[in-house]
């Protein structure tokens, strides 16, 4: 069982990245934090893995931070949620706020997440809320992208994510605008607070 990689960082794209261990890549699923968080190519870089082990396939997640991994493998825990939607739950919210949101039995909040609906929602309010009061939250870490590519890597992380395409670009160009930014990751956040606004709520799949 894989529970840690330390290599080089062989290719990057929103939610996977390569790394090279002695010569040997690895195909590791990531959330966008982790992503963001990793730097640039060809550094070396330490992930925490999950091995998801299926009868098809061996599958790992990777994460920069232990309270990351713990989260995603509590969210695991609750029924219907499988390692996919986990990471896209991460992706679509920091741990800041999802902590808060889970324990705070705030469904509406957590159905903006494209492929979480209301009883997935519940579930994870009912079988987390617990759980969570174990969690500590650490101060997250700067991310590190690349600011030219940055605007193409949100609008790419937020396809993958489950939103239409032209919306993702949309929320972008907007997001630039209100937070004259181009670091990933407050890029991230200010797009997908664009589109969990009511004008937006439509724009995307799943929820």
């Amino acid at each position: 069982m894989i529970g840690q990689l330390r290599g080089r960082l062989a290719e990057k794209r929103p939610n996977q990245v390569l790394v090279d261990v002695g010569g040997v890549g690895y195909l590791v699923q990531v959330p966008l934090s982790s992503y963001a968080a990793l730097g640039e190519l060809h550094t070396e870089v330490t992930l925490l893995i999950h091995t998801h082990v299926r009868e098809d396939a061996l599958a790992l997640y990777g994460f920069v931070s232990s309270r990351e991994k713990h989260l995603f493998e509590m969210l695991l825990s609750a029924s219907g949620v499988g390692p996919s939607l986990a990471l896209k739950i991460l992706s679509g919210m920091s741990v800041e706020e999802l902590i808060p949101a889970i324990r705070g039995n705030d469904v509406a909040r957590l159905t903006k997440i494209p492929g979480v609906g209301r009883k997935t929602a519940e579930r994870m309010v009912v079988e987390l809320k617990d759980k969570l009061e174990a969690v500590v939250l650490e101060t997250q870490r700067p991310a590190a992208a690349s600011p030219a590519g940055a605007e193409a890597d949100v609008i790419s992380a937020l396809t993958n994510l489950g939103y239409d395409p032209r919306a993702a670009e949309t929320a972008v160009g907007e997001a630039k605008r209100e937070a004259g930014t181009t670091n990933f990751e407050r890029l991230l956040r200010a797009a997908l607070q664009s589109l969990a606004a009511p004008k937006g709520r439509t724009s995307h799949a799943g929820a």
